[in-house]
């Protein structure tokens, strides 16, 4: 989801953590714009968003879901699809422009602008900076693939695809997100 247009020379990763343009991320020394969504890959980040919601709701788990949650990881300035922090994350950094590290469970949804490599980057970046679980959506091929620091799982269509180590017992059929 990720288009390169270098908006300046002049910022810094500092003033992406102090005042995060929207529809921006801040990725290899630049500020750059985030394009290349579609109705389809938006139905499925709200869907997504809604549904985390609804279980946080109903289990009694706390916490919230965010879309386009601005987060710093090691080196990056992100922008996560979709993303969930616990209560403990919101009672701590509640009032930041900028959550200083990867929420616990992400979601990136593939776009037509995106790469399997860049996806792939993006959640060994999260992983690396305090992401538990990064779901990766590709739907097109209706797969997703659920990533934490010690194990990929791949689910597809006819699958039910659950959270693994965030917002324990989620799940919710594959065919039912990207439907």
């Amino acid at each position: 989801m990720v288009i390169a247009a270098n908006l300046t020379d002049n910022f810094s990763l500092d003033d992406f953590m102090a005042n995060p343009p929207d529809h921006t991320e801040w990725v290899d020394g630049q500020l750059i714009e985030t394009t290349g969504m579609t109705i389809k890959h938006s139905r499925i980040q709200s869907r997504l968003d809604r549904y985390w919601g609804n279980y946080i709701s109903e289990s009694g788990q706390g916490g919230e879901p965010f879309v386009e949650l601005p987060c710093r990881t090691l080196r990056q300035g992100r922008r996560p699809n979709v993303s969930y922090l616990t209560s403990q994350l919101l009672d701590q950094y509640g009032d930041v422009a900028v959550l200083p590290q990867s929420p616990p469970l992400i979601a990136e949804i593939a776009s037509p602008t995106d790469t399997a490599e860049e996806l792939f980057a993006k959640a060994t970046e999260y992983l690396e900076s305090g992401c538990q679980e990064v779901w990766l959506v590709f739907p097109e091929t209706r797969w997703i693939l659920v990533i934490t620091q010690n194990q990929t799982l791949a689910f597809r269509s006819g699958d039910v695809v659950s959270t693994q180590v965030v917002l324990t017992g989620f799940s919710i059929a594959v065919d039912e997100l990207l439907a």
